[in-house]
């Protein structure tokens, strides 16, 4: 049993937390907002048809974007009332409820590996800070030889980014691209968000 991530803490203190962000982000797809950045930068780096893992997905709107791309989208959360929205709201993808630190999705018959695993929306800074490490060897167990694993938070949130970097360099995973914004910004060392792509070593 691993530690309860800080996503589900915060759950555990207010019940009324998974639906305060699903109606969020139901609002601002109403509104006509751009819900789609992250999934249209994962569109770019990959061929058509790619196996991608949408690793804490929400209820899933970077997942279902990337299937409405064409991609052959699984998406992990740890919440089941957002894996309960993700079906609601996006048919399509296989959404299912799990621990990224636990993540093991040969064990639930998806034995082929990702050509990309995307962790966008500061999933990173939600979890147990025990459990960084193993959620990073994880991502790179479900990586495809030539797959990236592209993660996305901001600054601020009790992991810096250099703590980040030496955690993915201990679990094999080597930074091809830092970005500071997911449309292509570069990172600089004053940079309030970082979009690191990584490979396995």
């Amino acid at each position: 049993m691993v530690e309860q991530s800080i996503w589900m803490q915060k759950v555990a203190a207010d019940p009324d937390h998974s639906s305060w962000f699903i109606e969020r982000f139901r609002s601002m797809a109403r509104a006509g907002d751009d819900l789609a950045g992250e999934a249209r930068l994962v569109d770019a780096m990959v061929a058509r048809r790619a196996r991608i893992l949408d690793a804490g997905c929400g209820s899933g709107r970077v997942g279902s974007a990337l299937a409405e791309a064409g991609h052959d989208v699984v998406g992990v959360d740890v919440d089941p009332a957002l894996i309960e929205a993700a079906e609601q709201d996006h048919p399509g993808p296989r959404w299912s409820v799990g621990d990224l630190a636990e993540l093991d999705l040969p064990a639930q018959g998806i034995t082929t590996p990702f050509d990309a695993i995307v962790c966008a929306g500061n999933v990173m800074t939600f979890l147990a800070p025990s459990t960084r490490r193993e959620v990073l060897r994880r991502f790179r167990a479900h990586l495809a030889p030539e797959g990236r694993s592209v993660i996305g938070f901001g600054a601020g949130r009790g992991y810096e980014f250099s703590e980040f970097l030496a955690d993915a360099a201990a679990c094999a995973l080597e930074p091809d691209l830092l970005l500071s914004t997911w449309d292509l910004r570069p990172f600089r060392d004053d940079s309030n968000f970082l979009v690191a792509f990584l490979r396995p070593a």
